[in-house]
């Protein structure tokens, strides 16, 4: 996220309401200190060892353009008036409500149509958003969250370290107790972007959380393809088992040969990932260095892990002389600069009030405002069509429990995608 150069920054301050309805052909190529205590324990595997994955390799084109499509689609205010929010989800209890994500450190209701006041859990005084790229940045609330009444944070903590912690609503089921927190990681950042930030549960019950390669540019410390640190990886971890989690038994990396939490790698910075609800498929987006933005993707059924290639390639291109993309998995969709700078994730549509979409893969550019669908196109191959062109810098998607989506829109608002 916030990749960006100046232009586009100045892009992105566009008026908000200047949005194009008619969808077109997709440009896609052809191709602080911390004063409340945090309970700490120590996490056990959950399973003997076992012989480790092979790391998975797939070689794919990206996708390519489509025609566009017949229907035209927009974007309709949702709130208004929230502090640079990053993210959007839902408690999955019943309730109807979405939950905002503001950078500085507070999470905020959506009920009703309205914003409420009071903010579900601010937590601004632990959280460090002084640079860009840092700040509260995920949210994700357990699968059994009616019954349990738990959630975690993905944040950046006073010292740049990102921490992920579970917290526990309060008695008021509109507020959560910020005094409940337990620190499930901490993992020292050595700069101030590339932090990831996503936190998701898989259709198998796991907490999978995103962190970037640890910043500056060129991953300069080969973070991306280095088995013995978190950084440029997905985790796996079962937050149920154990404090503060325990160890998946197939987990690629539990029987040795890299760090045990580890899914996935040679990530850059993978800004939102996500589950199709339906199929349990990952889609990855990956935030470029300076000329390619990408689409990764895992179907549910594999469980080896599989390494997407950075720093050794960019989208599907060489960073390095010699090196061979088809040894890496390669991108499912890839587009350069002229269409934006700094890709954002989203979600399989799955929703029911805009069935031309449904099976879609919808995702966008910060810098461009560019909402792309994108569908397999047979024969392993894929392709992306341009929905729409907004004024918005697009921080995130955001899905409710009935699977109909909305974009998040950094300078403050939520809009929900229509026709």
């Amino acid at each position: 996220m916030l990749n960006c150069n100046r232009a586009w920054i100045l892009r992105g301050l566009l008026p908000l309401l200047a949005l194009t309805m008619a969808a077109c052909v997709a440009l896609v190529p052809a191709v602080a200190e911390v004063n409340k205590p945090l309970r700490t324990a120590t996490p056990r595997a959950s399973a003997p060892p076992r012989t480790p994955a092979k790391p998975a390799v797939t070689q794919r084109t990206p996708a390519t353009a489509a025609a566009a499509p017949a229907i035209s689609y927009q974007l309709l205010p949702i709130a208004g008036g929230l502090e640079r929010p990053v993210y959007l989800t839902h408690a999955g209890d019943g309730s109807g409500r979405l939950f905002a994500v503001e950078q500085p450190g507070r999470v905020r209701i959506i009920s009703g149509g309205a914003l409420q006041p009071a903010a579900f859990l601010d937590i601004s005084e632990l959280v460090n958003d002084r640079e860009n790229e840092r700040g509260l940045l995920g949210l994700a609330f357990h699968p059994q969250y009616a019954r349990n009444g738990y959630f975690f944070v993905h944040y950046s903590a006073a010292d740049g370290a990102t921490t992920v912690a579970r917290y526990h609503v309060a008695e008021d089921a509109q507020r959560a107790d910020a005094d409940s927190a337990t620190l499930v990681l901490s993992q020292p950042q050595p700069y101030p972007n590339h932090n990831g930030g996503q936190l998701a549960f898989g259709p198998d019950g796991y907490l999978y959380l995103g962190l970037g390669d640890g910043g500056a540019a060129r991953d300069p410390h080969g973070n991306g393809q280095d088995l013995d640190t978190w950084l440029g990886k997905i985790l796996r971890l079962d937050v149920d088992s154990a404090l503060p989690y325990a160890l998946p038994a197939d987990n690629p990396f539990v029987a040795g040969g890299g760090l045990p939490e580890i899914w996935a790698y040679g990530l850059r910075n993978p800004w939102r990932f996500s589950f199709d609800r339906r199929s349990g498929d990952l889609f990855i987006a990956d935030v470029g260095q300076g000329s390619w933005e990408e689409i990764n993707f895992q179907p549910a059924a594999e469980k080896a892990a599989r390494n997407y290639g950075w720093s050794i390639i960019e989208g599907s291109h060489c960073m390095q002389s010699g090196c061979k993309p088809q040894g890496f998995s390669l991108p499912v969709a890839e587009y350069d600069h002229s269409s934006g700078c700094s890709v954002t994730g989203g979600y399989v549509y799955r929703g029911s009030s805009l069935p031309a979409l449904q099976g879609a893969y919808i995702y966008g550019d910060y810098c461009s405002g560019i909402i792309w669908a994108l569908r397999p196109a047979g024969g392993g191959a894929w392709r992306a069509t341009e929905l729409l062109r907004s004024a918005l810098n697009i921080s995130s998607f955001g899905e409710d429990e009935a699977g109909e989506l909305y974009v998040v829109h950094h300078g403050g608002s939520i809009l929900r995608l229509g026709s």
